[in-house]
C-alpha cells in the first residue's frame, strides 16, 4: 500500500479445500506468465488463516510432494485485502466460488473474473469475465483456460497439481460417484498426454484420499472446521461442515453435544448441518446428514426442506439420534454432494 503497488489476487473459497487451493495457485501462475508487462503483481491467496492449514492434510501432502513449502504460500491473514481495495490497488479473480461472503461484500467491485463449477446464483455486470460450468472440479476449468492460452506455459508441477486435484474431486473419474463429466475426463487425458510421466491415477487418488480421510487426533472442533461453509440470511448464520467419518461414528464422539454447542456459540451460528461421506472400494459414496440446532423452529424448517427437496431429491431416511436437538438422516441419493445440498439449505433460510 505504501509503495502504491497494484495487486491482482486470485482467491479460492472459504473452505480452502484442495480444489480451491490448486485452482488459485495455478490460475495466478498462469496469469503472471501470460501477462508480460502487467502493472499488477499476481498473488494466489488461500482463504483461511495460516494456522488452519494443518487441517487440510491432502493439500499439505500434495504441495510438499511437489516441493512447495508452506512458507511460499500466502494466507488470508497474511494480506490486507480490505486495505488494498480502499487504496484502489486491488483486483480480484475468484476461483471455486463466485459470490463473496457478507464479510467481504465490499470487495465485490474489485472482481474482474470468476471461474466456478457451482450453479450461478447471480450474474455479474461487464467487464467481469464469468466462466461458470457444471464440471466436477474447478481445476478442470483452470486446465482448460491454461490450455487455451499461449503455448508452453503449462509445466510439469502445475500439471501434476491440476491432475491430482481433478482425480480427487471426481473420485478417480468414477461414474458411480456422480461427479465426473466428459470435460473432467478430457482434461485428465490432456494432462497425461502432455506429461506421460505423471504418476498412475490409482496411486495419486489413493494417497490423497487416504490423507483427506485421516482424522486421527483431530478434536470435534477441528473436524467441524476442516471443511466448513457458512450460509447467511438477514437474521442468522448456518454452518455446513463436511465430515470424513460415518455419521454414527461421529455421533458417538465423547462430549459431542457440548462441542456442537460451543462451536456454534463461538461463531454465532444458529445451527449446524454435518454432511458425512465415506466410500467403498468401488468409489461409491455413502452420505448421511446431521441437523443440529437448539432452535426447534429452525431445525424443523431445515429438516423439512431437506426431506421435501426435489431439485434434487435427497431421498432421506430418518436415523436414530441420541438428542432431540439433532436430526439424523441417511441420504439415499448418494450422488447429491454438498454443492447440490447448499442451495436447498440457502432457500430454506
Amino acid at each position: 500500500i505504501q509503495q502504491h503497488r497494484e495487486i491482482h489476487v486470485v482467491l479460492g473459497n472459504e473452505a480452502c479445500d484442495l480444489d480451491s487451493t490448486v485452482s488459485a495457485l495455478a490460475m495466478a501462475y498462469f496469469l503472471a506468465q501470460s501477462s508480460p508487462g502487467a502493472r499488477a503483481t499476481f498473488v494466489p491467496v488461500l482463504n483461511i488463516p495460516r494456522a488452519d492449514f494443518a487441517l487440510r492434510p491432502e493439500t499439505l501432502f500434495l504441495l510438499r510432494d511437489q516441493g512447495i513449502p508452506d512458507s511460499c504460500l500466502i494466507f488470508r491473514d497474511d494480506i490486507d485485502l480490505g486495505g488494498l481495495h480502499r487504496a484502489g490497488l486491488l483486483t480480484l479473480t475468484l476461483v471455486d466460488h463466485h459470490v463473496l461472503p457478507g464479510a467481504d461484500a465490499a470487495l465485490e467491485e474489485a472482481v474482474v473474473e470468476v471461474l466456478d463449477h457451482r450453479p450461478l446464483e447471480r450474474g455479474r455486470a461487464r467487464p467481469c469475465r464469468v466462466t461458470v460450468e457444471p464440471v466436477g472440479s474447478c481445476a478442470t476449468l483452470v486446465t482448460e483456460r491454461i490450455a487455451q492460452g499461449p503455448p508452453g506455459l503449462l509445466d510439469r508441477t502445475t500439471a501434476t497439481l491440476l491432475h491430482a486435484t481433478i482425480l480427487v474431486d471426481c473420485i478417480n473419474l468414477s461414474p458411480a460417484a456422480g461427479k465426473v463429466t466428459p470435460r473432467d475426463v478430457a482434461c485428465v487425458a490432456l494432462l497425461e498426454e502432455r506429461f506421460p510421466e505423471l504418476p498412475p491415477r490409482d496411486s495419486v487418488f489413493g494417497a490423497l484420499q487416504g490423507a483427506k480421510f485421516d482424522v486421527t487426533g483431530l478434536s470435534t472442533e477441528q473436524m467441524l472446521r476442516k471443511d466448513l461453509k457458512v450460509l447467511s440470511s438477514d437474521e442468522l448464520l448456518l454452518g455446513v461442515s463436511g465430515i470424513y467419518v460415518d455419521l454414527e461414528t461421529f455421533l458417538l464422539r465423547p462430549g459431542l453435544l457440548q462441542d456442537l454447542d460451543a462451536f456454534c456459540q463461538a461463531r454465532g451460528y444458529a445451527g449446524l448441518v454435518a454432511m458425512t461421506v465415506s466410500f467403498n472400494e468401488r468409489h461409491e459414496p455413502t452420505r448421511k446428514l446431521g441437523v443440529f440446532s437448539r432452535c426447534e423452529t429452525l431445525r424443523a424448517t431445515l429438516c423439512r426442506a431437506l426431506e421435501e427437496a426435489t431439485a434434487p431429491s435427497l431421498q432421506l431416511q430418518p436415523l436414530p439420534s441420541p438428542w432431540p436437538c439433532l436430526g439424523a438422516f441417511a441420504q439415499g441419493n448418494a450422488v447429491a454432494s454438498r454443492k447440490k445440498v447448499l442451495p436447498i439449505l440457502r432457500a430454506a433460510l
